[in-house]
């Protein structure tokens, strides 16, 4: 009987904790609850996809139900790099990161780029965007994020 009345003790302790994040974390727009999230992107030729990801996600929760926050570096940090560009598109046109990184930063998103791979790809810190915060490593970024609650989501 007493491993009976832990287990339900258990349960329902779980369910209650589940129920109160719910209701910490708050609702969002289209039966979203409210979300922190990092967007790990070490890849320049998945950043396209990746800020197209956000965007979405953006659109999906409505701008004041999300906190983003993508974390650069490797090739992936060239997205932040004034003059690059990306892919070329079904018609010819190429991507403009400096663009859609304005865009996005003008909705909230937070932009940081790697201190080592800057030193280590010898980036020109003149022109690292405006936009993009100087972080000492991208990849102990992302783990120190994920440790204060923040969703991980790698495109």
């Amino acid at each position: 009987m007493m491993k009976s009345n832990l287990s339900t003790s258990l349960v329902l302790g779980v369910s209650l904790l589940g129920l109160a994040f719910t209701a910490q974390a708050g609702s969002a727009k289209n039966g979203y609850d409210k979300q922190k999230v990092v967007y790990h992107v070490n890849n320049i030729h998945t950043a396209t996809g990746a800020l197209r990801n956000v965007k979405n996600h953006l659109n999906a929760t409505g701008d004041e139900n999300v906190e983003v926050i993508v974390v650069t570096h490797s090739s992936g940090a060239f997205s932040l790099v004034d003059g690059a560009m990306g892919k070329k598109d079904k018609n010819g046109n190429v991507y403009n990161f400096e663009d859609t990184v304005a865009g996005l930063a003008n909705r909230g998103v937070k932009f940081q780029i790697c201190a080592n791979t800057i030193r280590g790809k010898k980036i020109d810190k003149n022109k690292i965007n405006t936009y993009a915060e100087v972080i000492p490593s991208g990849v102990a970024h992302v783990a120190h994020l994920q440790q204060k609650g923040y969703l991980y989501v790698k495109p």
